[in-house]
């Protein structure tokens, strides 16, 4: 193989790589829901969670502390609520203590915990594998 085929081959390759390393890194990173979803009050939510470092005990989106609850899906959970979370965030429990927040701090991780919410899906959904590779979702 001459030298000048050897150097087309590469230079193909090459810009083959760097144009699909862009297409890679770039699919699907012009459209964020959550952006479109986050209010004033659910960015000042979050950084009373951030504040009250929430996340050493809870799990959002699967991440974090294992004391307490993933807390990613605690709005639309079944038998829980807005008002759920706001009756833990008033008073606590045995193993959550009470923070003594505001009516408003209250609103405001409320808000955000919403926004979570909507954003995510924890646990993630369990998958089986079968014997020839093929994936079933249960």
């Amino acid at each position: 193989m001459s030298s000048i085929t050897k150097k087309a081959i590469m230079a193909t390759l090459f810009l083959s790589f760097i144009i699909y390393t862009s297409f890679v890194y770039t699919t699907g990173t012009a459209n964020d829901a959550g952006e479109n979803m986050i209010t004033e009050q659910s960015k000042n939510g979050k950084l009373l969670f951030q504040k009250y470092n929430c996340v050493a005990c809870h799990q959002l989106y699967g991440l974090g502390g294992y004391m307490g609850p993933d807390i990613t899906n605690v709005i639309s959970g079944k038998g829980k609520g807005p008002g759920y979370a706001k009756a833990f965030l008033k008073s606590g429990t045995q193993r959550m203590p009470d923070f003594h927040l505001s009516d408003n701090e209250i609103e405001e991780l409320v808000a955000y915990l919403t926004y979570v919410d909507k954003t995510g899906v924890s646990p993630v959904k369990r998958f089986k594998i079968n014997y020839n590779g093929t994936v079933a979702q249960n």
